[in-house]
């Protein structure tokens, strides 16, 4: 029996991805390690992320590791796929000779195939999780329509291609099944949900009916377009108890000139009309945004309008990019890159200091709360859980005294806060 080494790079989309393909290679007798250091897998499959610079030189490093292990002989064979391969798979053909084979982001039956393997297709919703076995993405697009200035997501991914609603529910089902109680609904452009299969967005829908999946105890929301941000969502968020009162929107940018420069498709008022309507329909919702800085064109006058957005909406999560040139995008082929590197780290550092402060002063007030929360992991003495407002791995966690009571892991506890930090929370077990 084959042990096949499946390395996932970039984001949770991926994540999802590599648990399909993993699925497909245990039916058929192979034992499955994700993001293993180990050298006893005589297979590794990488795959990869190509969104921007950093994360496309996390892949080619990771490639060139594992190639330096099967010249010593550590692993026989050596796939790449995802996104990187999807762009760039001629140019690694040629530095990269060690590799075996490339595969693109449609290319799963193939490379099941290639590895000796039969594709099965009444099996495209079945998953072998790399997470823990509590919490769970739910891929429910492909694509994107927008064509933001700076994104080659739709390059890379193509058009928005919604999953059918009985695909996605038939998934979250086996999902639970499998012991998941959190579910993370992704997708490049969640609310544009349905428009292409059913011509009109169906977000809402779906939502419900994952809501009614027992076994299922939180539903998150992550990477909602704000453009045309559908009611019936925030009429359903506001409704059922199972979705999280948590959202991921990413804004970009406020300034009305930065974002007609982006080609986003919304103003600086709607953003703020949207925040407002999100806010009084669903008074304790927890909003992550993420942020981009030092895009072509902008001024220290369209900064401050951002820093002061920061400030009026005081985001309780909040991340920040500087702007990197992606080969073939928008910007990358009309605009100059005329914003220093040093500008846009100061300006990346600005605003993360801004809501550091705003961070903790919005911890602060949960001490003395008593919250709900799941247990993650143990570190030490001490158990690390978060609440509804937090999703795994990008957002902030709970420290938790239990006395001497041993919590399980992807159970429910509740707790008091008791302490606060800039982006954590401590808490004892009640």
């Amino acid at each position: 029996m084959k042990k096949i080494n499946i390395i996932t790079l970039g984001c949770s989309k991926n994540t999802v991805d590599s648990e399909h393909l993993a699925a497909q290679l245990a039916a058929m007798g192979y034992k499955i390690v994700f993001d293993s250091d180990r050298t006893d897998a005589n297979v590794v499959v990488i795959n990869t992320c190509g969104f921007i610079g950093d994360a496309k030189q996390e892949s080619v490093d990771t490639i060139l590791r594992a190639a330096a292990l099967k010249e010593r002989g550590k692993i026989e064979e050596l796939f790449v796929i995802g996104c990187l391969s999807q762009r760039y798979a001629d140019e690694l053909r040629g530095e990269l000779p060690e590799v075996d084979d490339f595969f693109g982001v449609n290319d799963w039956a193939d490379i099941v195939e290639r590895l000796g393997a039969k594709y099965r297709k009444e099996a495209q919703t079945e998953r072998e999780l790399s997470t823990p076995s509590h919490y769970a993405y739910l891929k429910i697009a492909e694509g994107c329509n927008w064509m933001c200035g700076y994104c080659a997501i739709p390059l890379i991914r193509g058009r928005h291609r919604s999953v059918p609603i009985e695909d996605v529910v038939a998934e979250a089902e086996k999902l639970a099944e499998k012991g998941v109680r959190e579910l993370m609904v992704i997708a490049q452009d969640t609310t544009y949900y349905g428009l292409d299969l059913y011509g009109k967005r169906r977000l809402a829908e779906l939502l419900e009916r994952l809501c009614r999946i027992e076994k299922i105890e939180w539903i998150r929301l992550h990477y909602a377009y704000p453009t045309e941000f559908p009611d019936d969502v925030i009429e359903v968020m506001a409704r059922e108890k199972k979705i999280c009162r948590y959202l991921d929107i990413p804004f970009q940018h406020i300034s009305d000139n930065q974002l007609a420069a982006m080609k986003r498709r919304h103003t600086k008022a709607d953003a703020y009309r949207l925040v407002e309507k999100l806010r009084a329909a669903i008074p304790d919702i927890a909003l992550r945004t993420t942020l981009l800085v030092g895009y072509p064109g902008e001024t220290e006058a369209d900064f401050e309008e951002l820093q002061q957005f920061v400030r009026d909406c005081r985001f309780d999560r909040l991340g920040v990019f500087a702007y990197s040139e992606e080969e073939g995008t928008y910007s990358a082929t009309r605009l100059r890159d005329d914003v220093s590197e040093d500008v846009k780290q100061s300006r990346v550092d600005r605003i993360m200091r801004l809501q550091e402060r705003i961070s903790l002063e919005n911890n602060a007030r949960r001490v003395g709360q008593t919250m709900r929360v799941v247990i993650d992991r143990k570190e030490g003495d001490f158990y690390i859980g978060r609440s509804e407002y937090d999703s795994p791995e990008v957002d902030q966690e709970i420290v938790i005294d239990s006395g001497s009571k041993r919590l399980l892991r992807g159970r429910f506890y509740e707790v008091r806060i008791t302490d606060a930090e800039d982006y954590d929370l401590y808490a004892t077990l009640l």
